[in-house]
């Protein structure tokens, strides 16, 4: 303790110094002003007591903060800083008497600065606290602990501008800057500021949120949210609330007098559109204001029989005619009911299928995630037999794309469309179909599953199917629906999308720590039965750890709201959905089809999103300046395709290839700089160091764009290398950089030429050709296997060989578990699938002699 020796040096010690309690027994000390003093006699056996100890303070800028500590009766007083004790000559003493008791009352003060909280580094904050003596013992005060306060500029959430209609319940979000201490909050109607406690209409909740309990025509207004602490004060920009009236319908008038003195006439009524009368762009009243309806005058006179005869006989035709046409509408509809009970879409009928090709990429160009063909393997021969078509007959006139070889495929026979066979089942022709997107779109738009799906056929496929299965791809988005063998009833055709919406076409509420981890993915139609579960495969970008994350799957009903289905690592076997959450890929078991999402919420600071970093710049540069975008989004297909698409649009390039960079739940924005450039020929004409994302814009997850751009200038136009060093990282968390060293002026390629990255395999796929397995040996397998074995060698064991023993459950509850999981691995391995390497466990398990047969020409 060498900032307590001064002290002592020249004291009289009439006792034992305790080291390491520092407790000191009586002594006396001569010379100039120091933090002891001798007690007298009578108090000499009190431990001191505080009458004042140090509390919390913040340093507002460079202004140092006071602590202050009195105790009684205290012979000596100092002061220790994070486990350091502070020196003498930083104490401010002063001493004085109780008048009441007699007893002497010390008090020391000491100043703290901001660069003495700087310099203690980690998550460690700095505290003091005073030791006060006395002759008896010692006494701790309470830890005082000294923050630097702050409050960042940006808003973690801004509110957003609402129309509303009139009484209707409005929720004005706010999440303020970051901030020590934690900023307060208030909100400003028209700059006037909202008080709950006077107007009962307005509620602010416990995470700042405003809400509008009934909305009120006063209500229209600008909305700002205000954060202030110690430091500062913030305002989010304004959101303009504007409430409207939707315009009703007064009671109708008395119907008029008949417009005919003698026989048929009219007579009319109106009604206005004042009850109330729309405002603010409310809509107007829908219908028609005024009505009318015949009317019979009764004649003062009637002049023969033959005058009666007449009008009994024309209402009599009337009615007979009225009978009539209710007969003719019963019959239509019952007829129409009928047939759409058998076929989902009546247009299949005179249609059939046509495949959507997309050209494959070039070799030697980067493409994500690259697949290799399935390499030859010494087992290739027990997966290659013909299959037994005894019981189905499928006839394809398309251009189908077959995905197998001439071993695998049906024989081709010719038909009537749905063909009753003897067995009860039926023959598909598929024909020719119109082989524009936009005409399918067209055509499911009148129904009303379909009218709340975005027009972009780019995004969609779709195709007709029947018991035998297939698949649907959206190209280079990492999505596909797996329909198995059997789980479209038989006797039935569905016509079936799939789609991915853009995150701005849908409002997914997400609360707190939850962020949107997948793509919003709808398949459809809605309420279609099948019998048993398809398979939809989509990206998803968390870090895959169960223990970080509550996942959920979240599905839009009916009415557009998102209700939770399904929670991970909870599922239960009997419920229509079941989740296999892999590295980069959800697999999605689902009994129902419609709009569904993966949400998660962190559970600590140590969940993270995968992002993806892409940079791009311009293809031609005719200018001294040079721009470079940042591309920082989640780590899904789907929105990388987005980027390029529209980064080809923009005429950019793609200059490096993507890195991917782990985003922890942490509150710490994201950072972007550029170092390195060669100062004789380029300059950043970014006037700060860096750039920064917000922390909630990136884990929201809402903005697909999300990027920032890098504006250079090169000195002169002959200048055309450029290297430099680009860094991107989140603040005390992980980082990537960028290695540029590239031409400007040699590369002029937009993104046309680089971004070959779209599947070559067809966007739907029909019967067999969509599998991997061919049908019969799918049927010997699952015969095989299905039945329990003794020493293990069943589905189970093929489970396990899989790596799949996590979902024995899953399995298990399924009429055929083997083929629950040979559909699973369908889904996996499309387009790497190894049929080799599944001969190869079929053959470890013991179970080969179920697929070495052979088939004669007569039995296929």
């Amino acid at each position: 303790m060498p900032s307590l020796l001064g002290p002592f040096v020249r004291c009289g010690f009439s006792a034992t110094l305790l080291v390491l309690g520092l407790v000191f027994a009586g002594f006396t000390c001569t010379g100039s002003e120091h933090a002891t003093a001798t007690l007298p006699a009578s108090f000499s056996d009190l431990l001191p007591h505080f009458l004042v100890e140090p509390e919390d303070e913040f340093i507002v800028k460079n202004k140092p903060v006071t602590l202050t500590c009195r105790s009684t009766p205290a012979t000596q007083i100092y002061f220790k800083c994070n486990g350091e004790w502070v020196h003498q000559d930083d104490h401010l003493i002063e001493r004085t008497v109780d008048p009441a008791t007699a007893l002497p009352i010390m008090q020391v003060q000491i100043d703290i600065t901001r660069q003495q909280v700087e310099k203690i580094f980690g998550l460690d904050e700095y505290w003091c606290q005073c030791v006060a003596w006395s002759t008896t013992g010692t006494q701790k005060s309470q830890k005082a602990y000294i923050r630097i306060a702050y409050l960042r500029k940006n808003f973690e959430e801004e509110p957003q501008g609402k129309e509303v209609a009139l009484d209707q319940e409005v929720l004005l979000r706010c999440h303020p800057p970051e901030g020590v201490p934690q900023a307060e909050v208030e909100w400003q109607r028209n700059e006037d500021v909202i008080n709950p406690a006077s107007d009962p209409n307005f509620f602010i909740t416990a995470d700042y949120n405003l809400v509008i309990k009934k909305a009120r025509l006063a209500d229209t207004g600008n909305y700002t949210c205000v954060a202030k602490n110690i430091v500062a004060r913030r305002k989010s920009t304004c959101a303009t609330v504007l409430v409207y009236v939707n315009g009703g319908w007064s009671t109708w008038t008395t119907w008029s007098s008949c417009s005919a003195v003698c026989g048929r006439g009219w007579q009319k009524r109106s009604r206005s559109c004042t009850n109330p009368t729309p405002l603010n762009g409310g809509t107007s009243c829908e219908g028609q204001n005024v009505q009318k309806s015949a009317c019979v005058a009764t004649c003062p006179a009637v002049s023969g029989a033959e005058d009666v005869a007449l009008y009994v006989g024309m209402v009599a035709v009337a009615l007979c005619l009225t009978l009539l046409l209710i007969v003719v509408v019963l019959v239509y509809r019952r007829k129409k009911e009928d047939l759409d009970s058998d076929v989902a879409d009546s247009s299949i009928l005179t249609t059939g299928f046509q495949p959507m090709g997309i050209k494959p990429s070039k070799p030697g160009v980067w493409a994500p995630r690259p697949r290799r063909p399935p390499p030859h393997s010494k087992n290739s021969h027990l997966l290659t037999i013909q299959p037994d078509l005894t019981t189905t007959t499928t006839s394809y006139q398309g251009t189908l794309r077959a995905r197998h070889d001439g071993t695998g495929k049906f024989s081709m026979t010719n038909g009537p469309l749905l063909d009753p066979l003897p067995n009860g089942s039926h023959t598909l022709h598929n024909g020719k179909l119109n082989s524009d997107p936009a005409d399918f779109v067209s055509r499911l738009s009148t129904q009303s599953y379909f009218k709340t799906l975005p027009r972009d056929v780019a995004n969609t496929s779709y195709g007709t199917f029947n018991f035998l299965g297939g698949r649907l791809t959206i190209p280079s988005t990492g999505i596909s629906l797996l329909i198995p063998p059997e789980a479209i009833p038989r006797g039935k055709i569905y016509e079936i999308y799939l789609t991915v919406q853009r995150k701005e076409d849908l409002r997914l509420p997400l609360a707190g720590c939850q962020t949107l981890l997948s793509p919003v993915v709808s398949c459809g139609p809605p309420g279609v039965v099948l019998s048993r579960p398809v398979i939809l495969s989509m990206d998803h970008c968390s870090d895959a750890c169960l223990d970080n994350w509550a996942v959920r799957l979240k599905k839009q009903n009916y009415e557009g709201t998102w209700e939770d289905v399904l929670l991970m690592g909870e599922e239960l076997v009997s419920e229509p959905y079941y989740c296999q959450l892999e590295a980069e890929t959800c697999r999605l078991f689902s009994e129902q089809l419609g709009t569904l999402a993966l949400v998660g919420e962190s559970l600590h600071m140590g969940a993270a999103k995968r992002l993806r970093l892409v940079l791009f710049s311009d293809a031609y540069c005719s200018t001294l300046e040079y721009n470079i975008r940042v591309y920082c989004m989640d780590d899904t297909q789907d929105i990388f395709k987005e980027v390029m698409q529209m980064e080809r649009q923009l005429g950019g390039r793609l200059i490096d290839e993507p890195h991917v960079l782990l985003f922890k739940d942490s509150y710490h924005n994201l950072r972007l700089s550029i170092h390195d450039m060669p100062q004789a020929h380029w300059r950043s004409k970014l006037l700060a160091g860096y750039q920064e994302i917000p922390f909630y814009h990136i884990w929201n997850g809402s903005q697909r764009y999300l990027h920032c751009t890098f504006t250079l200038e090169r000195l002169s136009l002959s200048t055309c290398e450029l290297t430099c060093q680009l860094c991107v990282w989140q603040v005390e968390g992980e980082g990537q950089s960028f290695s540029l060293d590239f031409n400007i002026a040699k590369d002029t390629r937009a993104v046309d030429s680089e971004f070959l990255l779209m599947d070559s395999n067809a966007t739907a796929l029909a019967g067999p050709s969509a599998f991997q397995i061919p049908y019969l040996i799918r049927q010997k397998i699952c015969s095989s296997l299905d039945a329990p074995c003794p020493n293990g060698a069943d589905w189970r064991m093929l489970a396990q060989r899989l790596k799949l023993e996590r979902h024995m459950s899953f399995f298990a509850s399924k009429a055929s578990p083997t083929s629950v999981i040979l559909d699973l691995w369908e889904a996996q391995h499309f387009h790497t699938g190894n049929i080799n390497q599944l001969a190869t466990v079929m053959a470890d398990i013991g179970k080969q002699e179920a697929m070495i047969f052979l088939v004669s020409d007569g039995e296929c």
